[in-house]
């Protein structure tokens, strides 16, 4: 029993000497931290069961036996993809599927993307130019203007008519992705009837430098640990790139635009993707992740690139808070699964949270209003809270059974932390950027492609 209470009497004192306001926040920061890293074990562990469970399997990696029974659309947004567009078609045109059709939305280019395309022609492509007003107005309408001409001409052609919206496969690949030839792979997942969307695991290919190894290693946590992790509550969202949708699923989630035109993407959201999963998963469907089918993307090589990118990034997961209230009420999705969809939609309120105590914390330090008499346990606590975790999640994410691969995973998994830290501040200027209600954003730059590896 004393050792009970000197117990609760050593936590007791962590924040005296502090000023009586700052106790309560604190406090909430502890629990926070706690809540969080709690929520973390969960999904790696509930990660590991599903990743077992489905690697055990004797159909597994066999989905593409299934490929033939679906019509696969591949749908690439493109604004001023010149260096990417012809690659892009091209790899599409390489996926291993029996049924495929391909529709660029040329969304206003002023390049030689256009131009690029008509050298392109074939039956299988569809190019729609958008042009000016109706142009650049965001992903969300490049890809509602695809799916309105699917349904409206795409689907009523001689060779495409029939196919019912449930065997109608959307996926969208932005210009620079490089999609798995065998992609066709996620049609075991679309066999179970209640699967509205599949996420293929996104990589990045031109991992040449710290920055974008960093970013490759962030969307092997997001597929591993946060999406594998949702799996068995039917709960992984889409994530952009490489995301299949089943057309039945985005018909079912369609809305009323300003404009009058009806589309699944709401118009105005900057994460799209996002957005669309989360409605798919409230509107009864469920949402899996392919650990066997990838998507390669360009990284940003540019710090300043990345801080643009990322702030649009928050700023859509701010915009997702409106969805909170919804998606705790839904009735299809378990307790728990509904527990981490919303702990999930208030990371941006969390982050900015946990970023001012943050703040709170130097200044009183610097003031000399607080002191701290550092000793080993409070630096292990310390540490274990603010960096073990983040460790922890990248090299899970490895996915490495050999002990020296690990020890080197854990020590070039502090630079992933590092990483994350130093994003962390675009939460407070996408929040400053949702305040003032602006939406509008600068697109990324692509970088040359690289010359194909010698054999």
């Amino acid at each position: 029993m004393n050792t009970l209470d000197d117990a609760w009497a050593y936590i007791a004192s962590f924040y005296l000497g502090m000023p009586p306001w700052a106790v309560p926040l604190f406090w909430t920061a502890a629990v926070v931290v706690l809540s969080s890293t709690l929520s973390l074990a969960i999904l790696i562990v509930q990660a590991q069961r599903t990743i077992r469970h489905i690697e055990r399997r004797p159909e597994h990696g066999t989905g593409d036996r299934f490929q033939s029974n679906y019509l696969w659309v591949f749908v690439v947004p493109a604004l001023n993809e010149e260096i990417t567009i012809a690659d892009a078609v091209e790899r599409l045109r390489e996926v291993q599927v029996d049924h495929r059709h391909i529709i660029v939305v040329n969304d206003g280019s002023d390049d030689r993307t256009g131009e690029i395309l008509k050298g392109l022609s074939g039956s299988d492509l569809t190019v729609l130019t958008r042009v000016t007003p109706q142009a650049r107005q965001g992903k969300s309408e490049a890809l509602n203007a695809a799916w309105r001409h699917l349904r409206s001409e795409t689907l009523m052609r001689e060779d495409l008519r029939g196919w019912d919206a449930r065997r109608v496969i959307v996926t969208i690949v932005d210009a620079d992705g490089r999609i798995d030839p065998r992609a066709g792979r996620v049609a075991g997942h679309f066999e179970n009837r209640l699967v509205g969307g599949v996420q293929s695991l996104v990589r990045i290919y031109n991992r040449r430098s710290p920055l974008t190894w960093a970013q490759n290693l962030e969307f092997a946590v997001f597929g591993f640990v946060y999406q594998m992790g949702r799996m068995s509550w039917g709960t992984a969202n889409m994530g952009g790139n490489g995301q299949f949708n089943r057309l039945q699923a985005l018909n079912e989630v369609a809305v009323q635009g300003s404009t009058g035109l009806a589309g699944p993407w709401r118009e105005g959201r900057l994460t799209e993707d996002q957005d669309i999963g989360l409605r798919i998963i409230e509107a009864g469907w469920r949402g899996r992740q392919s650990t066997l089918v990838t998507i390669e993307q360009q990284g940003l090589n540019s710090l300043g690139a990345l801080y643009r990118q990322r702030t649009r990034w928050a700023q859509g997961s701010w915009q997702m808070l409106d969805l909170a209230g919804r998606l705790v009420r839904n009735p299809s999705v378990s307790f728990i699964g509904r527990w981490d969809q919303f702990w999930y939609l208030m990371t941006p309120l969390l982050q900015a949270f946990m970023g001012a105590t943050v703040l709170i914390t130097v200044i009183l330090l610097a003031s000399g209003i607080v002191s701290v008499v550092w000793s080993l346990p409070i630096f292990l606590l310390v540490y274990g809270f603010s960096v073990v975790p983040g460790v922890v999640g990248a090299v899970f994410a490895r996915r490495s059974a050999n002990p020296l691969r690990i020890i080197a995973h854990i020590v070039a998994a502090h630079g992933y932390v590092l990483y994350s830290w130093l994003i962390f501040p675009v939460v407070y200027r996408a929040l400053w950027r949702q305040l003032c209600g602006r939406t509008s954003w600068t697109k990324t730059k692509r970088e040359a492609l690289e010359p194909p590896t010698a054999v």
